[in-house]
């Protein structure tokens, strides 16, 4: 495990760590526990990128490599209700008056594990500190990235420390990519039978529409072409060990990105970064969340109640390989 940035104790926006497996390196930081990089490396030293990414702080473009806790995507008009009491979160939406990914991705967090191959991010949210952001709740996080044999896997364990139930949702934010200058060129495979039905500024309208016989049928591989994706995919598939994969492939090349979500996960956002200033359609966004956008309105679409003491725990992996 290789550092770089500032050589303080308390992480910062550049503060860097490399992975090395074999031929994979992979670069992540303590600074919102954030995916940074993940590339393969070829005989001759070049590098493939699987994981669309960047280098320092002020280089990120949206919400390259975030995890995203408390909650995955947009909350709508950063209003929700909870046991009965209602909260007002922080609108930082800046596509619409909504709260957006939760808190952690712009926090130092705490390296409690550190070996070549991996690397564990830990950080602790007080009640009393997000209080008056319309988060009255404590909660202890891990977030792991290891390296392996199958690729890059990405774990998490959220604990409620509290004396009250909380609201939980976990997010992450990888962009990927397969080579090509724009992703229009590139096929991607969503194992959703729903989308949620969005509204003007972006939050659901509590309807979810079901994608046979529609243009965002991605359930087998589709070009993606034209289409602007950022759509939030429900009901998903999933095989005989309960993973549920998504896939982006160009197949000019035969290449193909596979990431697979255990059953924690249970929407994938699609987004086709049409809105990042100065490389938009670069890369393709699949998001996996333990719950569908404004779950904390609709519960019923995966929103975890932990009660004090209880924790929520669940893995993502992303694999490479050449289709023959």
């Amino acid at each position: 495990m290789l550092y770089s940035g500032p050589m303080t104790n308390a992480a910062t926006p550049d503060t860097e760590i490399t992975l090395s497996f074999g031929n994979q390196r992979a670069v992540v930081s303590p600074w919102g526990a954030s995916l940074r990089r993940y590339a393969l490396v070829e005989a001759g030293g070049s590098e493939i990128d699987i994981v669309w990414g960047y280098s320092g702080g002020k280089h990120k473009k949206g919400g390259q490599g975030d995890v995203l806790i408390p909650f995955p995507g947009r909350v709508a008009e950063g209003h929700y209700t909870f046991d009965g009491e209602p909260f007002q979160l922080e609108r930082n939406d800046k596509e619409g008056p909504n709260a957006i990914h939760g808190f952690v991705r712009t926090l130092p967090w705490q390296v409690s594990r550190a070996e070549a191959h991996c690397g564990s991010f830990d950080i602790h949210l007080e009640a009393t500190q997000y209080d008056s952001k319309g988060y009255p709740f404590s909660l202890t996080i891990q977030v792991t990235y290891e390296l392996g044999e199958k690729g890059l896997s990405c774990s998490f364990d959220v604990r409620n420390a509290g004396t009250r139930p909380a609201p939980v949702g976990i997010g992450f934010h990888p962009y990927f990519t397969v080579g090509t200058l724009s992703i229009d060129e590139a096929d991607a495979r969503i194992p959703g039978a729903g989308v949620l039905e969005f509204n003007d500024k972006l939050t659901p309208t509590g309807n979810i529409l079901p994608v046979a016989g529609t243009e965002w049928d991605c359930r087998a591989f589709r070009r993606i072409g034209g289409k602007k994706f950022n759509h939030c995919y429900v009901q998903l598939d999933r095989d005989a060990e309960g993973m549920a994969t998504a896939s982006l492939r160009h197949a000019a090349s035969g290449r193909v990105i596979e990431v697979a979500m255990d059953r924690s996960f249970s929407a994938i956002v699609a987004y086709t970064g049409d809105a990042i200033a100065d490389a938009p359609r670069r890369a393709f966004a699949i998001e996996p969340m333990t719950c569908a956008s404004d779950a904390f309105n609709h519960p019923e679409w995966g929103l975890k109640r932990l009660a004090p003491g209880e924790r929520f725990s669940g893995r993502y992996a992303i694999r490479h390989r050449i289709e023959s």
